[in-house]
């Protein structure tokens, strides 16, 4: 059966890539995904685990995606398709509302943002493995978007460096049923030793109990 009992000194609620561009009305991306994550209320269910997180003293880190600033991959030898689109997109671009964090979504006193990542993964080329270690995480519950890119491949890269990661299924979303199935049923269940509901992790956060403080 899955461990879903949380340790609040060793895990951490990666949240990733909560951009206006990505999860709000009139962001760039928002048309491509509102299907798939008005279906699972995604934003919804991000909400619910982040306040649960907070309430439960889990620490909470961003992985926030690289912001479009002019002149980017123009000097490029090799650009992926991923980051071809978003030059062409200009996604999350810098200093525009669709590169500004949700307002749901921004980072509370102490919470910490990674560097931005240029590709896919939170971890490749950013200093998200040092701020988690610093802090001694090594369990991680990750939320946010987009399945099949930059969670899977965060998902990847974190069991890669030896961290224990459960996904909430319905607190991220994707640009079809066929890729939000690909990544959460084929893919990540190679990677993620949990992939649960949004219910179940807040039921398990809400576990926690409080850290005792010595008297003064």
């Amino acid at each position: 059966m899955t461990d879903l009992s949380y340790d609040p000194g060793i895990t951490g609620l990666l949240v990733v890539d909560p951009y206006n561009d990505f999860i709000s009305e009139g962001g760039k991306i928002w048309p491509r995904i509102q299907a798939v994550a008005e279906a699972n209320n995604c934003v919804q269910h991000m909400q619910q685990v982040l306040q649960a997180a907070r309430e439960a003293k889990i620490p909470v880190f961003f992985a926030m995606h690289h912001r479009y600033r002019p002149g980017d991959y123009e000097s490029w030898k090799y650009i992926a398709p991923v980051q071809r689109a978003a030059w062409q997109r200009k996604s999350f671009e810098y200093g525009t509302w669709g590169g500004q964090f949700k307002a749901e979504f921004v980072p509370a006193a102490g919470e910490i943002v990674a560097s931005e990542h240029w590709c896919s993964s939170g971890f490749a080329n950013t200093d998200l493995d040092l701020q988690l270690k610093r802090q001694g995480i090594h369990r991680l519950i990750v939320i946010g978007l987009i399945a099949h890119t930059c969670i899977e491949a965060t998902v990847r890269f974190a069991a890669e460096l030896g961290y224990d990661v459960t996904v909430v299924k319905d607190a991220v979303a994707d640009y079809s049923d066929e890729m939000m199935h690909a990544a959460l049923e084929i893919n990540m269940p190679n990677y993620a030793s949990a992939i649960v509901a949004a219910k179940d992790i807040v039921e398990a956060l809400s576990e926690i109990q409080p850290v005792a403080h010595a008297a003064q």
